[in-house]
């Protein structure tokens, strides 16, 4: 990888950063429904073939924060629909982000174990 491509990584995402927060700022939208716009954004980028070029471009600046999350879920979709018709549609979504989501569940957990985390009451 050359720099150029590190570069790219780090303005892109930094500008998704700082338009989200613009979001959070100047709106009364929360910060759960900003993920979930993010998702969709990415899921419907990924429909209309524009996320691919984009992701090439940007590189972990488009792909690690929520809208490649929501591409992941998309192209899931889109590969469960072709294998096993209308039930991919139910079905490709949670084949495709499994594998993130348990890891997060799995990492959390164990840092709250080594950081001894406790409910609050």
């Amino acid at each position: 990888m050359d720099l150029t491509s590190y570069i790219n990584a780090f303005w892109v995402g930094g500008l998704i950063c700082a338009l989200v927060q613009i979001l959070l700022e100047k709106t009364k939208l929360l910060p759960g429904r900003i993920m979930v716009i993010l998702v969709c954004l990415g899921a419907v980028l990924s429909f209309l073939g524009i996320f691919e070029p984009f992701a090439e471009f940007a590189g972990a600046g488009a792909s690690v924060p929520l809208i490649g999350f929501g591409h992941v879920l998309m192209k899931g979709v889109k590969e469960a629909v072709d294998l096993h018709g209308f039930l991919g549609l139910f079905m490709g979504g949670f084949k495709a982000g499994a594998v993130g989501c348990s890891a997060a569940l799995i990492f959390a957990y164990i840092a709250s174990h080594a950081f001894g985390s406790k409910i609050k009451k």
